[in-house]
C-alpha cells in the first residue's frame, strides 16, 4: 500500500534524488526497481543524513517521509512471506 490505500508497485523502476544543502548539490541514482531505490535510500544513505530525498516511480513522486514509509510497508510485506 502507499498513498490512499492504493497499491504500490516495487518491481517499477526508480529514481532517487538526494540534497546535502538546500541548493547545492544534488545526487541522482536510478534503479530497475523501487524495492531497490527504498532500501538504498533508508539503509545505506541513513549515515550521510541528506536534508532531503525524493524518489520518482512514474508520474508518483514520494518525499522522504513517504519513502521511509514504503520502507517498512516493505518490511512487513517480506516477513508475510
Amino acid at each position: 500500500m502507499s498513498r490512499q490505500g492504493i497499491l504500490f508497485d516495487y518491481s517499477s523502476p526508480a529514481e532517487l534524488y538526494l540534497s546535502r544543502r538546500r541548493g547545492r548539490h544534488t545526487d541522482y541514482r536510478r534503479f530497475a526497481t523501487a524495492a531497490e531505490a527504498i532500501r538504498y535510500a533508508v539503509e545505506e544513505l541513513r549515515a550521510r543524513q541528506s536534508l532531503s530525498a525524493w524518489m520518482q516511480v512514474g508520474e508518483d513522486r514520494f518525499n522522504k517521509e513517504e519513502i521511509n514509509r514504503l520502507y517498512d510497508e516493505m518490511i512487513i510485506l517480506c516477513a508475510r512471506l
